[in-house]
């Protein structure tokens, strides 16, 4: 199923209806509602919900009805999920999933306009070691 804005205005009406100020961003094709500077929840170009939750849960809440795979690279991306549609088609399907998500939002820092996510910090290089030659000097 393509992109719907219906459906687009349904997660925004999920959300609002749970008095949460989110932002409607452009994003791979569809939309994806910012809800204190994060990805939360979306609507892909081919129709899917997408959601964001608890990675730790990933193994049991890729199991829930419509649950499908996020696959970038290599393997599943933990605590991403799509939803096929149908699945969230009544409001208390749609409901849950966005509470999952809010869940897992209000765990995280609130990020600032612009603020990107924090990069991993890079390994401290291993001090070099000495050598044990000795050295000769000529004199």
């Amino acid at each position: 199923m393509p992109y719907d804005p219906l459906f687009e205005r349904r997660i925004a009406d999920a959300l609002l209806s749970r008095a949460i100020k989110a932002e409607a961003k452009k994003m791979f094709g569809g939309v994806a509602f910012m809800v204190r500077g994060h990805m939360t929840v979306g609507i892909t170009n081919k129709g899917d919900f997408m959601v964001r939750f608890d990675g730790t849960r990933h193994a049991e809440i890729a199991n829930w009805p419509g649950a499908k795979p996020i696959t970038f690279g290599k393997g599943d991306t933990k605590g991403f999920l799509f939803v096929d549609a149908q699945a969230v088609r009544g409001a208390a399907a749609l409901g849950g999933w966005v509470d999952l998500a809010m869940a897992h939002n209000e765990t995280m820092p609130v990020k600032k306009a612009g603020q990107r996510a924090a990069a991993p910090k890079a390994k401290k290089a291993a001090p070099k070691k000495l050598s044990t030659k000795k050295v000769v000097t000529k004199r």
